[in-house]
C-alpha cells in the first residue's frame, strides 16, 4: 500500500504564519489540492454494470498519478515557495461491492491506518449505484443506464509538512526550522454524482461512458513546533467543484474473474487511468 505518499505533495500548500488560509480558486495551492483529488475520487474503475441482488464482488485497482505541471508546483498565495511533488506514481485501492434489490448496488473501500513512509492513512470511500437495462439480445448483450453517488472521507496524518529529511537548524526564517518532524493531517472530503451509459458485448465484455459533478472540500492542518517553540497550526481550506468524465469496462477471463480498466478525467485538472481486476465471491453466473 502506497496511499500515504500521495499526500506528501500537499504539505507545501501550508503557510508558516499560522492561522487559517483560504487560497483563491486560481491560486497554485487551490489547483494543486484539486489536482490530487482526481486520483483518489471513487469512480466506477471498470465495473458499473448491474450486480444481482446478493452478489458480492471483491475488486482491486491501481491509479496512475501524473506529475503536476510546473506552474502549480510553486505556492502563490499561502506562501511563496517551491512545492514537493515527488510522489509515488500509483495509488492502489481495494473495493467490495454488494448487489441490492431494485437494480441498486453498494460499494465501499477502506485504507486502514497502516503507517507507510511515516504517514498514516485512514481513508474510506462509499458509493450507491442504480442500473436499468435498456435493451438486450440473444447473445447476452445489451445496453443499460445508471446513476451513481459517491463520497471519500477520512484523513492522512504524519510528518507531511516537515518530514525528518526536511528539518534544518541553520536559519529560523526558512521552512522546517527545528529538530522534531511535524504531525499534520489531510482530509480529502469529496462527494459527487454520476450518470452512466453502458453496454454488454456478450458474456465476456462490458463497457461504459459517463460524466458527473464532484464537490471537493479538502482540509489540511499543519502541526509543527519550531526549535524556538513557535507552533505553526496553519489550516488550509478549499471549497470547490469539478466536472468529471470517464470511460471504462471489464473483460471476463473466467466466470468469476475479470480484468478492468478506466480512463478518468477532470478536464480542468488532470486525466489518469485505473487498471485492476475483480473476483466474484458470490453470485457468479
Amino acid at each position: 500500500m502506497v496511499a500515504a505518499p500521495l499526500f506528501l505533495a500537499l504539505a507545501s500548500v501550508a503557510s508558516f504564519a499560522g492561522g487559517e488560509c483560504r487560497p483563491p480558486k486560481d491560486s497554485s495551492e487551490a489547483k494543486l489540492l484539486a489536482f490530487f483529488a482526481a486520483p483518489i475520487a471513487f469512480s466506477p474503475a471498470g465495473h458499473a454494470e448491474r450486480l444481482d441482488p446478493g452478489a458480492v464482488r471483491l475488486s482491486f485497482d491501481v491509479t496512475y498519478l501524473p506529475k503536476p505541471a510546473a506552474n502549480i508546483r510553486r505556492a502563490s498565495y499561502c506562501q511563496r515557495k517551491s512545492e514537493n511533488t515527488d510522489l509515488s506514481p500509483i495509488f492502489p485501492r481495494p473495493r467490495l461491492a454488494v448487489g441490492l434489490p431494485g437494480g441498486l448496488y453498494l460499494e465501499g473501500s477502506y485504507l486502514p491506518p497502516v503507517t507507510v513512509m511515516d504517514a498514516t492513512p485512514n481513508l474510506g470511500s462509499v458509493a450507491l449505484g442504480w442500473t436499468r437495462a435498456m435493451s438486450s439480445n440473444a447473445a447476452g448483450g445489451g445496453t443499460w443506464v445508471g446513476l451513481r453517488a459517491h463520497a471519500t472521507f477520512g484523513e492522512v496524518s504524519g510528518p507531511i509538512t516537515c518530514a525528518e529529511d526536511a528539518l534544518q537548524t541553520s536559519s529560523a526564517t526558512r521552512a522546517c526550522y527545528g529538530t522534531k518532524p511535524s504531525d499534520d493531517t489531510y482530509e480529502p472530503n469529496m462527494m459527487g454524482g454520476e450518470g452512466i451509459f453502458g453496454w454488454n458485448g456478450g458474456a465476456r465484455l462490458s463497457a461504459y461512458v459517463g460524466g458527473g459533478y464532484t464537490s471537493i472540500k479538502p482540509r489540511f492542518q499543519v502541526n509543527f513546533t519550531s526549535q524556538g517553540g513557535t507552533v505553526d497550526d496553519t489550516r488550509v481550506l478549499l471549497d470547490d467543484s469539478r466536472i468529471t468524465a470517464f470511460a471504462g469496462g471489464a473483460f471476463k477471463i473466467s466466470p468469476r474473474a475479470s480484468l478492468t480498466a478506466e480512463l478518468y478525467s477532470v478536464p480542468k485538472d488532470v486525466t489518469t487511468i485505473r487498471v485492476g481486476g475483480s473476483w466474484m465471491l458470490r453470485g457468479a453466473p
